[in-house]
């Protein structure tokens, strides 16, 4: 039934049917309704519970070649995004049977390449001249104020005739037009953050109290940002820390990062309060043993020598001693690491009263680089006093216990100038869903980042994709319909591309039925339904967009007649992205059982 009613042959086209099984799994995971899922190891009996696409693939043994494909791509796009993993998912499933489909139909595996890929540029188009500048958004508000505004509409005129106000003690209309002036910048500033804030709510696809998190986050990294009119959101200055056991309505947001630490970490911590501290930075490994990637040995090979050297413990001992000197004579007492720093390592610099903190995220090294001079260094015999940063700072913020039992405390380490750097505290009494709100954090906190760089959003909840689904059905028909016009060559070159071109049409269509299914309102039959409707209108001059904001409006549950519908926005970066990837994968494994078929 997943593949229609035509039988494929045995051992033919094996990985475009594995692609479409694998691609089941995003059903669930579309549209503002987050399902969770449990994922149990039958051997040890352990389970996860996942709330999206990439940690389902994070969770799976996937043994079939094209399962690793998938989980490679899925993975890629989720560090880049960390969102839309389910839309790339779904619709490499989609059009993995579209390409079945035209293959039963004894359509070439390279007409379909090209007529795909034509139809991919069709869609970047779409996404191109339907984009939304933010810029209109800010604009709006600002002329709705100053027409609205009588008395500072006179202002307004004063200030663009300055010479026609009296000379002498009549001068105060000058005053009024600079004061204006600065009230209007103040105004305009303040309309652009609300704006941002309702461009924010529009993103938040369902996850409301992450994106007010990240709201708060963008509001304290723009208190300290010197360029407000930027109005820019810098994710790598933003680090999670997971509290468990608190209640998930204690989640915050706090200037500077906040840490988990030992117990031994946090007495070091304790005891460098209030003091205005000296820092080295390290990318990578805090360990006698590390070697940056050019130097690391291969596997299995073994150094052989005729006479008996030194122990692996006496060389690490040589090296704690040579870094503890070191250190001490640079007067260091924090030091934050990119990589691991083992338990032996870290009790040894905490009895020397230096602080050590690994897997300290990249950027965040940078930051603390850029806000207290230090160098990041690669081993720490690299440091000298030109490589020492001085102005961090470090407080006990709060007493956590981890779910094992063990004490721990929540550390905040901040530095002098360090605009911008954030944390999100994120809390839960349920550990197992404590990775489902961090990952609902960033998936959001990306979307903003996305459409701020990007400058321009694209309609949410389908809109976009119904725009794409009526421009390629329009193209197939235009084959038929005017053969005299430019796309006649194109046909004549590809007959089929009209076919293939109607068939990513259904797939798009697919992703929104699958979308208003899981808001709850529509069967599956009812949505096709209803969508074949809207386009049919829509070629008689209905404006998509508008339709489907109304349509897709009346399938949220809770909404009274006269509560307002907030626009849904998409990213358009982030969109494009994952079409892309999407298609990649269903090209490459169509070519690659094309050449297995063929030999």
């Amino acid at each position: 039934e997943m593949l229609g009613s035509r039988i494929i042959k045995h051992q033919q086209q094996v990985g475009l049917q594995e692609l479409c099984v694998l691609a089941q799994v995003s059903h669930s995971f579309l549209g503002p309704n987050k399902n969770y899922k449990f994922i149990q190891d039958d051997t040890t009996g352990e389970s996860a519970l996942v709330a999206s696409c990439f940690r389902i693939f994070e969770n799976l043994e996937l043994s079939c070649a094209v399962g690793q494909l998938v989980n490679e791509t899925v993975q890629a796009h989720h560090r880049v995004c960390h969102t839309g993993s389910g839309c790339l998912l779904f619709l490499a499933g989609t059009w993995s049977r579209a390409a079945l489909e035209c293959l039963q139909r004894g359509i070439s595996p390279g007409s379909v390449v090209s007529a795909m890929s034509e139809g991919m540029d069709i869609c970047l188009e779409v996404c191109k001249k339907s984009s939304i500048p933010i810029k209109t958004l800010t604009a709006k508000q600002p002329e709705n104020f100053l027409m609205t505004s009588s008395g500072l509409g006179a202002s307004v005129k004063a200030s663009r005739c300055p010479r026609q106000q009296p000379r002498g003690p009549g001068l105060k209309g000058l005053k009024l037009s600079r004061h204006f002036c600065d009230s209007l910048s103040e105004t305009v500033s303040a309309l652009e953050h609300s704006d941002i804030l309702h461009m924010a709510e529009g993103l938040s696809h369902g996850c409301v109290d992450a994106m007010n998190l990240v709201i708060r986050a963008y509001q304290t990294q723009s208190e300290k940002n010197q360029d407000i009119s930027s109005l820019a959101f810098d994710v790598s200055k933003v680090v999670t820390c997971v509290l468990p056991g608190l209640p998930e309505d204690h989640a915050c947001v706090l200037q500077g990062c906040v840490l988990l630490l030992s117990a031994e970490q946090s007495s070091v911590a304790r005891r460098l309060q209030e003091q205005r501290l000296k820092v080295a930075l390290i990318t990578g490994d805090l360990a006698d043993t590390y070697r940056h990637l050019g130097f690391n040995k291969h596997v299995g090979l073994r150094c052989v020598s005729d006479h008996l050297g030194s122990t692996s413990s006496n060389k690490e001992e040589e090296w704690l001693e040579k870094v503890e000197t070191l250190l001490s004579k640079l007067e260091v007492n924090l030091i934050l690491v990119s990589g691991r720093v083992s338990e032996n390592v870290l009790l040894r610099f905490c009895r020397c009263r230096i602080l050590v903190v690994e897997k300290v995220k990249v950027s965040i090294l940078k930051a603390f680089a850029d806000a207290t001079g230090a160098v990041p260094v690669t081993y720490a015999t690299q440091l000298s006093q030109l490589c020492v940063g001085i102005g961090a700072s470090v407080a006990a913020w709060r007493e956590v216990v981890r779910p094992d039992g063990n004490p721990w405390s929540a550390v905040n380490i901040s530095a002098d100038g360090n605009a911008g750097l954030v944390t999100a505290v994120l809390t839960g009494c349920v550990c197992a869903k404590l990775q489902a709100l961090e990952d609902q954090f960033w998936a959001c906190a990306y979307r903003l980042h996305h459409a701020l760089r990007d400058r321009v959003l694209l309609l949410g909840a389908g809109a976009t994709e119904m725009l794409c689904a009526q421009r390629l059905r329009k193209h197939a028909e235009g084959l038929v319909r005017h053969p005299g016009n430019g796309e006649a060559a194109a046909g004549a070159a590809n007959p089929y591309r009209g076919v293939v071109l109607h068939l990513m049409a259904e797939g798009f269509m697919d992703y929104v039925s699958a979308l208003m299914v899981n808001a709850g309102r529509f069967s599956k039959v009812g949505a096709r339904t209803e969508l074949n409707r809207l386009l049919k209108d829509c070629s008689e001059g209905l404006d998509m967009s508008a339709a489907m904001s109304e349509l897709l409006s009346d399938s949220k549950e809770g909404r009274g007649d006269d509560a307002p519908s907030s626009k849904i926005y998409d990213s358009l970066s982030v969109k494009q992205e994952a079409w892309r990837r999407a298609l990649d994968v269903v090209l490459l494994v169509l070519q690659a059982d094309a050449e297995v078929i063929t030999g």
